[in-house]
């Protein structure tokens, strides 16, 4: 939802009639994962996808019909091989699908004291403009809906806003939703409360962006730093020199730093999503700031250089005390080969590298790959 959310936020804040459509379960092979959210105007202005055009006019036309009863559908697309006019994918998957409608909510912004037992559709679209907010100021959201009522709890670390009607359910979801955000997880559990029904709720969890930490201050990490906030990281770019670490040179990093890059790492948080990029190639700035790297919990570590420079590069990372299993964390020379010399190009490589580890892909031409492209 996060995709389309500038204008979800203007629909919300215009006052408009819409519906929401999310992926909430996905069996076999699908283009899209659980979260993937279209959204559908009460004028029938589409934004997003669910399936890349495959289950999308049988979509649209459900959510129109959504905002005609103001109740919420649950549906199935399975393939049907008997029936060739059937809604479903082409690539075999069954996706399971939620639809709500959802009207404006007076949501204000994160931390203003907003009431928290707004419920009701005029609260599902307060929590979702609160949600949608929190996400826009860089804050971890979990967004909670009641697929029986269609009622949403937007939740936040120390604070929530919606409702389900059921102060006890309301504590359970909370606290179910908060644990997901915690993980990183997205997906639908059944909750209920002593003595009281089980509700199917949906979790969709909306976590800070992951970061994409870019170590010298070269024209290959102005494209790699494109590169990133293209792929959804919060791209930093480090160089302990000021004459190249500038924001005239790097315009799309969020963050340029003037630091000596191992000193600057080991002051920062990271986590196993952070992926962190050593392009300068030159001894004194790479093996301090690998050495912090491949000790840390990041879950990509890469450098620059060709094979010689590498050979060195370990050597020294050795002497500097790393370990072999430690070693086997650097993805050296970065990137996968894909024949490029530009910076563009190599962008591409490392940045193709990375989405690969990070879904497990096996880095082959689909060419020349059998079975199911996209694993649920």
């Amino acid at each position: 939802m996060r995709e389309i959310g500038d204008e979800l936020l203007r629909w919300l804040e215009a006052g408009e009639r819409f519906a929401i459509a999310s992926i909430v379960g996905v069996r076999g092979s699908a283009p899209r994962d659980v979260g993937a959210t279209a959204a559908v105007h009460a004028d029938g202005t589409v934004l997003g996808s669910l399936s890349g055009g495959c289950v999308e006019g049988a979509v649209h036309s459900l959510a129109l019909e959504a905002l005609a009863d103001g109740e919420p559908v649950r549906t199935s697309f399975d393939p049907d091989p008997d029936d060739p006019f059937a809604v479903g994918l082409t690539c075999g998957g069954q996706l399971d699908v939620y639809l709500h409608p959802v009207e404006p909510g007076t949501g204000r912004d994160p931390g203003t004291g907003f009431d928290s037992a707004a419920t009701g559709t005029g609260g599902t679209g307060a929590a979702l403009s609160w949600a949608l907010r929190s996400a826009r100021r860089g804050l971890p959201v979990a967004v909670a809906r009641v697929l029986d009522t269609g009622r949403t709890l937007a939740v936040g670390v120390d604070e929530h806003v919606g409702g389900t009607g059921d102060a006890e359910l309301d504590e359970t979801v909370v606290a179910e939703a908060r644990a997901m955000l915690d993980r990183n997880t997205s997906g639908i559990g059944q909750l209920c409360v002593p003595g009281g029904h089980e509700h199917p709720v949906f979790v969709e969890s909306w976590n800070t962006p992951p970061r994409m930490l870019v170590f010298g201050a070269i024209d290959h990490a102005a494209a790699l730093a494109r590169m990133g906030k293209f792929l959804g990281y919060h791209v930093t770019v480090c160089d302990a020199r000021p004459v190249f670490a500038t924001r005239r040179r790097f315009p799309e990093a969020d963050e340029v730093v003037v630091r000596w890059p191992h000193e600057y790492l080991a002051e920062i948080a990271t986590d196993r999503r952070s992926v962190v990029c050593v392009l300068t190639h030159d001894a004194k700035f790479d093996v301090p700031v690998l050495r912090e790297a491949l000790r840390g919990p990041a879950g990509y570590v890469g450098a620059l250089g060709s094979r010689r420079t590498h050979a060195d590069r370990v050597d020294r990372l050795r002497a500097a005390g790393l370990t072999a299993s430690e070693l086997a964390r650097l993805r050296a020379p970065i990137g996968l080969d894909l024949g490029g010399r530009t910076p563009e190009e190599t962008a591409v490589a490392i940045a193709a590298e990375i989405v690969a580890l990070r879904n497990h892909g096996s880095a082959h031409p689909l060419t020349h790959t059998s079975g199911p492209i996209h694993v649920a």
